[in-house]
């Protein structure tokens, strides 16, 4: 266990992974990296991996001297719903349609979802029971106890249009309570329309339902036998946290969160505000977007199909740090998708140098069914140790140092040398040549990624194990500026440790009016109040897409208001060269246009080639980090008196009338700790309605700061 100095309150980070978990103790207000300890995965325990975190905790506290009441926050992230569902391992869930005429043929159509096949060989398991009359308790109740009958371990109520009158599928769900069987409604899922996909969404979340709520208890049970008092929070794929109890009644939210987790440590513990992030592993490495200070976030796509589910938008590559080289026996023709774990041996980097010396390059196939062209080391002792691409990294010396993946010189120089001899070339030839391979389906994703989200000005943030085999010379050969997330190996739990409790609302209004974006927004942000976030510091963004008439409200926001320990000053000069360098423009030209007493916005004039010069803003925090770019915009300062007002004038000289319709200028808004972003919605009366929501809690005199960017 690596241990540093405790300070007063706490932030604990705990992953669940397949094979070991991780937990890290996180000082609450400096954010510093205080303990962190490895424990294996407790999937044969009795109370399964809910040993594993409890045995993580125990050896946190007892290392690093923690005690129950230091912890302020804690939360953990577990791949139990995503393995659960990649296998097929589900509960059988029994649908209790409601409705009849047309309505009761569209629900009975929902027996389809038995053909969803979660994993080779094994589909959904549905049972379908009609409800002609929601308001008929005998017919409920024959109709449950039917499901039951059939297996149903868990019930789903579905009706058609629940999202605008929920009613008949809450009496369903009242029964099935009473009948003491869990059970999820569509219409707690989400509030979009379209049956099959909420159904489907509905179904998957019951699926998991049974196992999650066990895990659940077992888990809070062993943080109460550890005496700690503090919020336990579990990881979601978005990105974000939700509580316990959430997370009992909406189960599939915790599905691919193990990627979201590591998003999370990089947005706050490397305070990455736009760039792309790339978790590297043993064999495959996630890459996804983080744009203007958040995540991108998307429909997950489950069983084949696409469900309602919001999870992070994340591309995975089968390169990663233990990644296998293949070679014809005149060229590198391939780096992975087997890896060293697959094949059984270990890195040859990571053995003694003399262990290595008179090593031979031989051919191997990971497993019987593999192609026999992935090169191994074999020692005159007979000992096999795996070329991996982290071998490759260490033999060009592209590992910094002090790096998780950092191995012995030595060593990485003669784990390339057979190889080096078999191309004809020497050692850092071939180490390049191996990382050059390595890196081209990953540089495929980046450029992807970077054209779909038009990132400009891109940084590279490596996270987990194999982080330094990848990040650096990614870097290197794009030109992108990159970095190595500090503690890359634990990057998983630290961002558990340090993420926002997290809501989404999105629900279907033909022409939605002000009090309808009003009321979405208020929905999302009182979710997240209620699961314990700091109402003063909650952030709400709003989209409205007028041409699908949805609105989405995404609310984030602390259990407890975490101040960060300004006792060290900002260096300006360094923050004039960091925002400098994001305009790509001499430190010079850069000048204070605004500022509040939590942020300072810094512009410059860029030019581009045969175009206008256009003003770049970027938004720095009290740390001086950059929170928010955005090129083409102005400034407006103001108060929270004069702002309703003065902002309705700049909105309506920068709002543009076409064939389409009018567009309304993009806004963002400074105001105390917040940066609202109001960025999403189109329409003048409805942006204007938000800027007096965001502001109605705030006093007169206080200052206010817009970002005004004109739409394209």
């Amino acid at each position: 266990m690596t241990q540093h100095p405790r300070r007063a309150g706490v932030r604990i980070g705990i992953d669940v992974g397949g094979t070991f978990t991780d937990a890290v103790a996180v000082d609450a207000r400096s954010f510093e990296l205080l303990a962190q300890v490895k424990v294996p995965t407790s999937h044969d325990h009795a109370d399964g991996v809910a040993a594993g975190i409890l045995e993580a905790l125990e050896k946190l506290q007892a290392g690093a001297g923690i005690g129950a009441g230091d912890v302020s926050f804690l939360a953990h992230g577990t791949t139990q719903a995503t393995n659960a569902l990649l296998e097929g391992d589900v509960a059988t869930v029994g649908i209790a349609g409601i409705g009849s005429g047309f309505d009761g043929f569209a629900t009975k159509r929902l027996r389809s979802l038995g053909k969803l096949e979660l994993a080779p060989g094994r589909k959904l398991p549905v049972r379908f029971a009609a409800v002609r009359d929601p308001g008929d308790p005998v017919a409920v109740k024959e109709a449950i106890a039917s499901l039951r009958a059939d297996g149903a371990e868990v019930v789903v109520a579905v009706e058609p249009f629940s999202v605008d009158d929920p009613e008949g599928e809450r009496l369903v769900m009242a029964a099935v309570h009473e009948n003491g069987l869990p059970g999820t409604a569509t219409h707690e899922i989400t509030g979009l329309y379209g049956l099959a996909k909420r159904a489907r969404t509905a179904v998957l979340n019951a699926g998991i339902m049974p196992r999650m709520i066990t895990t659940a208890d077992l888990v809070e049970r062993s943080v109460t036998r550890a005496g700690i008092t503090a919020p336990l929070m579990v990881m979601r794929g978005d990105g974000g946290v939700m509580s316990l109890p959430e997370m009992r009644r909406r189960p599939l939210l915790t599905a691919l969160s193990g990627p979201a987790a590591g998003v999370a440590g990089a947005l706050m513990g490397e305070k990455l505000s736009e760039g792309i992030f790339l978790e590297t592993g043993g064999t495959s490495t996630d890459i996804s977007v983080v744009r203007r200070g958040r995540v991108q976030v998307g429909h997950a796509h489950l069983g084949g199909r696409e469900t309602y589910l919001p999870a992070l938008d994340v591309r995975t590559v089968g390169i990663g740090g233990g990644s296998l080289v293949r070679f014809s026996g005149r060229a590198i023709t391939d780096v992975g998708p087997r890896s060293a774990h697959i094949a059984g041996l270990s890195y040859a980097c990571f053995a003694p140098a003399s262990a290595l010396a008179g090593a031979k390059l031989v051919t191997i196939a990971p497993r019987p069914d593999d192609p026999a062209d992935y090169v191994a080391l074999e020692t005159p002792s007979g000992a096999r140790y795996a070329l991996t691409l982290t071998c490759a990294a260490n033999a060009l010396g592209a590992v910094p140092s002090g790096s998780y993946a950092r191995s012995d010189a030595e060593s990485a120089r003669l784990a390339l040398l057979p190889l080096a001899q078999a191309l004809g070339t020497t050692v850092e030839e071939a180490a390049r040549a191996v990382l050059r391979q390595a890196v081209k389906p990953v540089r495929t994703v980046v450029d992807e990624l970077a054209r779909a989200y038009r990132l400009e000005h891109i940084t590279l943030v490596g996270g987990g194990g194999g982080a330094a085999a990848v990040t650096p010379f990614l870097g290197q050969d794009t030109g992108h500026d990159w970095k190595l997330a500090a503690h890359s190996e634990v990057i998983s739990p630290l961002g558990a440790a340090l993420a926002l409790v997290r809501e989404s609302v999105e629900r279907i209004v033909p022409s939605p009016s002000n009090a309808d974006i009003l009321a979405t927004r208020a929905a999302a942000e009182a979710a997240v109040i209620e699961q314990g976030a700091d109402p003063a510091g909650v952030e709400v963004d709003v989209t409205v897409d007028p041409r699908r008439n949805l609105i989405r409200a995404v609310a984030t926001g602390a259990t407890e208001l975490r101040t960060k320990d300004r006792a060290a000053t900002v260096d300006e000069d360094a923050v004039r060269a960091e925002v400098a360098r994001s305009m790509g423009v001499p430190a010079a030209e850069v000048t204070e246009l605004a500022a509040t007493p939590q942020h300072r916005v810094w512009g410059a004039r860029a030019r581009r080639r045969f175009r206008r010069p256009v003003q770049h803003v970027r938004v720095v925090d009290g740390e001086g980090v950059i929170r928010l770019h955005s090129a083409g915009a102005l400034v407006e300062s103001t108060t929270v008196g004069e702002a309703p007002g003065r902002l309705a004038t700049v909105v309506d000289r920068h709002t543009r009338y076409g064939d389409g319709g009018s567009r309304a200028p993009a806004v963002w808004l400074l105001v105390g700790p917040k940066i609202a972003d109001l960025s999403g919605v189109l329409d003048r009366d409805q942006l204007v309605a938000l800027i007096g929501a965001e502001l109605k809690t705030r006093a007169p005199e206080e200052p206010v700061v817009a970002v005004v960017a004109d739409r394209p």
